[in-house]
């Protein structure tokens, strides 16, 4: 069966990293991938964008293809956007069956045993680390006894349950961040080659960004 994968964060704004390792986690794992922004991160700085601004830039980013889409339940959703929970109505929603990967970068994933109610995690999906350039922090102790006996060599082993594995993903790591693209703009330079094009085009996308250095 068809994995579900899930890559949450701001995307404030969103960029071609972001972009580029939804697409080969969704090339890799053979998944439907979407994106999910949140509402209210529990373990960073709140937005510099609004919600509908975030949407509005991430429905831009994503047009002209289908492999990745656009999920706005956090945003939908009062309160801190706790992954378990997003995890949980997912589960509802697709059945106890299919495989439901996790997303994460190498570095949220090193301070997985700081999230709410992070064991249950694995009761409702795999976890799937995406390398983050230069981060090589090691996993605390609680995490590694957690993830040792769950890790798995091949994506085709994620088919095989519906929850529990952890799997590295051979992405492309690219190294740049929402928070360079915001500081270019604060300069009032221009971030080609680091968004979309389609975000690129639209002066008003990333009007917050410049807004905000003001």
């Amino acid at each position: 069966m068809r994995p579900l994968a899930i890559l949450g964060g701001t995307f404030d704004p969103v960029h071609n990293a972001h972009l580029r390792v939804a697409w080969e986690a969704a090339e890799l794992l053979d998944a439907e991938v979407r994106l999910l922004p949140a509402s209210v991160p529990p373990h960073r700085a709140q937005p510099v964008a609004t919600p509908a601004q975030r949407v509005a830039l991430l429905a831009a980013a994503l047009a002209g293809q289908d492999r990745l889409r656009l999920d706005t339940r956090e945003l939908d959703r009062a309160g801190p956007s706790w992954s378990i929970d997003t995890l949980i109505e997912l589960r509802a929603e697709i059945g106890p069956q299919r495989p439901l990967v996790l997303l994460v970068g190498a570095d949220a994933f090193a301070g997985l045993a700081s999230w709410h109610r992070w064991r249950e995690l694995f009761d409702q999906a795999h976890v799937g680390v995406l390398p983050r350039p230069g981060h090589t922090a090691a996993l605390d102790a609680a995490l590694e006894r957690e993830t040792r006996p769950r890790r798995v060599d091949t994506a085709a082993a994620l088919r095989e349950a519906p929850a529990g594995c952890v799997f590295e993903i051979d992405v492309t790591p690219l190294d740049f961040s929402a928070s360079r693209i915001r500081a270019l703009l604060a300069e009032g330079r221009e971030p080609r080659y680091l968004v979309p094009d389609r975000v690129l085009a639209d002066p008003a996308l990333l009007a917050p960004y410049r807004t905000a250095a003001d």
